[in-house]
């Protein structure tokens, strides 16, 4: 057993920046399945919101955060964040991080604008910000003496009192597979923190890495804690569609900078679904693409940025420029062929403004954590910056609380189980999950699609319970496990909430409820 002060699942903005507030004073180890750089925040394109215009103001971001939001975002949780958001960007300055400047050696920040955004208030580094701010921070969390790193390390369960035989319930580490060696090890510590990432792969086409699998808010559910609002599913509206790629997101802030929307015979048709045209928040605009499509029978539409030059489209976009070049497209000269994909978990498991879940001594960050922030739809670019901003709070939480002594734990018990015989069932397990989401609890939903996908994850839950308890854990077993608990908890809080709202729109439910109240599952309390 090896024991620390704070464990850090996941190493993405939240948990590096975490770890990194948290190392000075305290022995962290910070654990990812993968490398360092391979997760979600590095593939973040757009940018961090934040008020650093004169003309704009956090009174004008707090509204567009509410306005994207559907009437259900917290509005205490907005105001904490967005009140913040100079101050995150600062911090992240100070690390060093080269955001792009209003012109070469000027002293300000250029400002991209995006969807939803009434002003300019995107802080990027050209289109590639969350590379740019991943890196940055990797290289001091590999240099920091305080900051263990296991890489290729894949959390399996957290381990609370209960589970060990004690009365108080709280979390105390967490039991974690050695991809490299097959070994799991058991890390305890003082505090866990959570930052994981979302859960995007549960949906046959999405714009998130292999890494997220929901894992984070799986083993919060196991371990106790509530979620909220789990139906809230952000279809990104432009996915490149290319048969040889995988999943490239187009950035917002393309359709930002004046990119069209546009049919196969080039016209226009946004100002159709909504009057703020290409600018609309991203469930409108996903919406608006999923009806032109069935409508028309089209594979895809077209975004546009081609008019604005090639120089223009060349120094704002290198990254995507340089990417679609791969595959024949030449974004200066010709439009670029999209489709919405899922690409955010706007719920998760319930925290407050500390970032602490229910569970005593165990928080929750990022994409991972339901803060309240996004509500029903989240406004692009607050993602990153929930992230600075929550992990701060986390970090002063826990830096201020009293030690805790923890207990031997025990070590994982392989005494019953046996090498998997037939691997080839969890692949069809994990196809047959991914694609039974995406056909029945996509963009548009009823109540007839919610029940069938509910009736096939139950069905594969027994199958793959059945397979966990009887042979070895394995990095696909472990992500499929996490993948159908959070499959369940997508379509049980769809199913309960009687409305469309923000990114959950239902056929059989279409008008909006005059009061608008958060789902929360509770996994103490039986299911309907």
């Amino acid at each position: 057993m090896s024991t620390y002060d704070v464990l850090v699942i996941g190493s993405g903005l939240a948990g590096l920046s975490a770890a990194l507030r948290l190392a000075a004073d305290r022995k962290v180890a910070l654990v990812t399945k993968r490398e360092l750089l391979e997760g979600a925040s590095a593939y973040a394109q757009g940018g961090i919101a934040a008020v650093l215009d004169s003309a704009d103001s956090l009174e004008n971001h707090i509204r567009d955060t509410h306005v994207a939001g559907g009437g259900l975002c917290r509005d205490e949780a907005v105001r904490f964040v967005v009140g913040r958001g100079a101050q995150a960007i600062q911090w992240l300055v100070d690390q060093g991080v080269p955001f792009t400047r209003e012109a070469k050696g000027g002293e300000g920040l250029h400002l991209h604008r995006e969807g939803g955004h009434s002003h300019r208030r995107i802080v990027h580094a050209a289109d590639a910000t969350g590379n740019a701010v991943q890196r940055t921070l990797v290289e001091q969390a590999r240099a920091h003496p305080n900051i263990d790193l296991l890489e290729w390390h894949l959390a399996i369960d957290l381990i609370t009192g209960r589970k060990v035989g004690l009365e108080d319930d709280r979390c105390l580490g967490a039991y974690v597979l050695d991809l490299v060696d097959g070994r799991v090890r058991t890390l305890s510590a003082r505090a866990t923190v959570l930052a994981s990432g979302g859960t995007g792969k549960v949906y046959l086409y999405t714009t998130n890495p292999d890494t997220a699998t929901g894992d984070g808010i799986a083993m919060g559910w196991r371990a106790g804690c509530p979620v909220a609002n789990m139906e809230f599913i952000q279809f990104h509206p432009t996915c490149l569609y290319h048969p040889h790629a995988k999943s490239f997101l187009i950035s917002e802030a393309v359709r930002g900078e004046g990119g069209l929307l546009l049919l196969p015979g080039g016209e226009r048709f946004m100002p159709r679904h909504d009057e703020r045209g290409e600018l609309a928040p991203r469930d409108v605009v996903a919406r608006a693409i999923d009806f032109e499509m069935k409508k028309r029978g089209l594979d895809c539409v077209y975004l546009d940025i081609a008019h604005k030059g090639e120089a223009f489209v060349r120094e704002h976009f290198p990254n995507i420029h340089r990417k679609c070049l791969e595959f024949g497209i030449d974004i200066a000269k010709e439009p670029i062929p999209v489709v919405p994909a899922a690409h955010y978990t706007c719920g998760g498991l319930q925290v407050d403004l500390a970032g602490r879940t229910p569970v005593p001594g165990l928080y929750a960050l990022g994409e991972v954590a339901c803060t309240g922030l996004h509500g029903a739809n989240r406004l692009a670019s607050n993602s990153l910056l929930e992230c600075v901003v929550f992990s701060e709070a986390a970090a002063a939480d826990i830096l201020a609380a009293a030690p805790v002594e923890i207990p031997a734990l025990p070590q994982w018990d392989e005494s019953r189980v046996t090498d998997a015989d037939e691997e080839v069932v969890i692949a069809h397990n994990w196809d047959e999950l991914r694609r039974s989401m995406w056909s029945y609890v996509g963009i548009v939903r009823t109540n007839k699609r919610l029940e069938r996908a509910l009736h096939r994850i139950q069905l594969l839950q027994a199958e793959i319970h059945e397979f966990y308890s009887t042979f070895r854990v394995s990095n696909d077993l472990i992500e499929l496990r996490n993948l159908v608990v959070t499959a369940e908890l997508i379509v049980r809080s769809a199913l309960a909430r009687k409305e469309s709202r923000g990114l959950h729109f239902s056929s059989d439910w279409p008008a909006t409820l005059a009061e608008a109240r958060d789902t929360v599952l509770d996994p103490r309390s039986p299911a309907p």
